[in-house]
Parts: structure tokens; sequence; C-alpha cells
């Protein structure tokens, strides 16, 4: 137990120097923009002139009082570490004046993607998270939006944060910004599932499976199957959940899991391509 806590803390400190690295030296620098805490921090900077690494810490510590407040003590837990640690982290690397990739705005995107995303898939990773616009949309799911998904306001902060930014820098950064996000993305799940595809499929056996199956139909809005099993070695009967959802949404189901059954078994399995109804499945007509 001691080796994974030491092994994981190792990669939580190498995606916190990568990701910190990525914003300091590339997307600064280079005045481009993403979204999240660190796409608000960089326009407040902008706008006021003061070092944006302050107002990152600054909302960086807001958003754990408020997921404290309105979330509980276990939500608290999971971003306490790099809610405290990260920005500390981020104002160390913001003193050294080092520059990469200056005068290409497009390598600059790609570079910040690539190397932003490989920090926060190694956080990720662990079961870590820094908090940011995750928690402020797991907040606004439970207090304000239940009909409307974790993922979808996540989305949608980090669309207004990149509108925002037009009035702050200019179109085309903001269209660059829209890059820089793809790039990201795709290094997150390159570095978290490997070169996998798109769609994953959990299957999930657990003695909370009334209240994983709620979660997964209400909270995460994805479709479920049922089978009744029987263990070869214990011959009890049981219920096996299955469900194909983005690998992003894998992630938040199995934080569920972990909150309401420690003990449940879940394997996950990469899907080459889904043909149906929901969010990112392809049409069975084409």
């Amino acid at each position: 137990m001691k080796k994974q806590i030491w092994s994981d803390m190792i990669f939580v400190l190498i995606g916190c120097f990568l990701l910190a690295f990525a914003i300091t030296a590339i997307l600064e620098p280079n005045a481009l923009i993403t979204g999240g805490i660190t796409g608000i921090s960089l326009i407040i900077g902008k706008v006021t002139g003061i070092s944006y690494t302050i107002f990152y810490y600054m909302l960086s510590l807001l958003i754990l009082l408020a997921t404290y407040l309105l979330l509980g003590k276990y939500e608290a837990r999971k971003i306490l570490l790099l809610s405290i640690m990260f920005p500390a982290i981020l104002m160390i690397f913001s003193i050294f004046d080092f520059r990469l990739v200056e005068d290409d705005l497009f390598l600059a995107a790609v570079y910040y993607g690539i190397i932003g995303g490989a920090g926060v898939g190694l956080i990720l990773k662990q079961g870590y998270s820094t908090g940011g616009t995750d928690s402020v949309g797991k907040i606004l799911h439970k207090k304000r939006y239940p009909f409307i998904s974790i993922n979808q306001i996540i989305t949608t902060i980090d669309i207004v944060i990149i509108i925002i930014s037009i009035f702050a820098y200019d179109l085309r950064i903001a269209l660059y910004a829209i890059l820089t996000q793809l790039v990201l993305l795709k290094s997150v799940e390159t570095v978290m599932y490997g070169l996998s595809p798109k769609q994953v499929k959990l299957e999930i056996i657990s003695d909370a499976e009334s209240k994983i199956s709620d979660y997964i139909l209400h909270d995460i809005k994805r479709g479920i199957s049922k089978y009744t099993i029987i263990g070869g070695y214990s011959n009890i009967s049981k219920v096996k959940l299955v469900t194909v959802c983005s690998p992003r949404e894998s992630m938040l189901i199995r934080d569920f899991i972990a909150e309401v059954d420690d003990k449940a078994f879940v394997d996950i399995l990469p899907v080459m391509t889904v043909w149906g109804e929901g969010l990112g499945f392809g049409s069975i007509k084409e």
C-alpha cells in the first residue's frame, strides 16, 4: 500500500510539473487561452495586469471551499491536495522566464495540448483531480441542473470561457483555444487509456447496483443493461451492470462506485465504435 501511494504521488507530481510547464512556458507566453480556471485566470490577469497565478490560487481555494460546503468532505478530500499544491507549483514555474514555440501559435496550441494533456492524464489516472471546472460541474449538477450531465455542464463552462476570451484577446486566439482543448482532451484520453477508441464499455458487479444504476441513468445520462450472473466460486447470484460511455464519464462512474462500494468489481473494455442512439454514438444508418 505504501509503495502504491508513493508511486501515485510520483506520477501526480510529474503530471503537475508537465501541466505547470505547459501553462507557463507555452500557453501564457504565446498569449493563448484555454478552458477551465486556467483560462479564467489568464483572462482576469490580462484585464487587470496582475499575475494570473494569483487568481488561479484564489479560484482553486474558492472552489475547494464551495466543494466542502456544497458537496461534503468526501468530494473536498479528492481535490484538497492538488487545490493547494498545484497552484504553488504553477507560481514556482512562473518565476522562470522560459518560453517555448514563439511566433507560431499553431505549434504552441498543439504542444500545449499534448504536454498539458499528458499532465492532466497522469493526475486523473492516479485517481486525483485538480478541482477546477470538474468540481464546479458537480456542484451545478447537484444544486441547480440535475437534468444535465456533469460532462455537458463542464463542456458548456469551457465554451463560455472561450467566448469571453474573444473580448479579452481576439477571435483568432479564441479559435486557437478550441484547438488546444481538442488536442488536450485527446492527449488526456491517450495517457489514461492508451491509443484507445472514444468509447469504453464498463461491466460492473456490485452489491450497490441500484445506487450505481441510478447514478449512471440520471447523473451521467447513459443507458445501462442488467444481467443476472452466478459466481463460479461462490455460486451466488448477482446483477451485472453494463454501460457504454466516454473515457471521461467512466472516471466519474469509477469515483462514484468507489464511494458507495469499494469492494465492487469493474472491468473496462475499449469499444471500436457504437451504432445507436446516445451521445457520441454513430447512426445505425451510416
